[in-house]
């Protein structure tokens, strides 16, 4: 598995945040459409039936201070002993008929995001949800690279702008 902006991408699998494990909720994204594991029995929506895709509650800092909370929660696990999981964001997924929102636990190092990777990233959920972007770009991408675990910050960034068309 491999972290690019806000998502979690494996061989066969594409993640809004981090990749639940057990009966956790989160946001699975594939060709058919947007399942939401662990919310009742599970929810699926076929992508023309979804009209929007939101992220609240997202931590998002600048490079400078991004490292500062990092360093802090290094230190402050140093120091304790004691470690959180990952903040969590919430995700809305909008249909016509309803909106359905869950959390997730965030994929990046720290749980906190560059502004540019996130902003990416949200323009990537809206070009999916309006078909101008194919989950199949980034299962393809996750085929071949995501072994190799999450790219460096440009590769990364990179990758968003390509496949947010930005």
């Amino acid at each position: 598995m491999a972290m690019v902006g806000l998502f979690w991408i494996g061989e066969d699998s594409v993640y809004v945040g981090s990749e639940p494990a057990g009966t956790a909720s989160g946001v699975r994204l594939s060709p058919d459409g947007v399942e939401a594991p662990g919310i009742g029995e599970g929810r699926f929506w076929t992508w023309d039936e979804v009209v929007r895709i939101e992220t609240h509650d997202v931590a998002v800092r600048s490079g400078a201070r991004r490292l500062a909370s990092m360093a802090f929660d290094a230190a402050l696990v140093a120091v304790t002993g004691y470690g959180d999981l990952p903040p969590a964001f919430s995700v809305e997924v909008m249909t016509a008929e309803e909106t359905v929102q869950t959390d997730v636990l965030a994929a990046v190092a720290g749980g906190i995001y560059l502004p540019s990777e996130y902003e990416l990233s949200t323009t990537l959920l809206q070009r999916l949800v309006d078909g101008t972007a194919e989950i199949a770009d980034l299962l393809a991408w996750g085929h071949d690279h995501a072994a190799a675990g999450t790219p460096p910050y440009e590769e990364r960034e990179a990758l968003l702008r390509k496949w947010a068309g930005a």
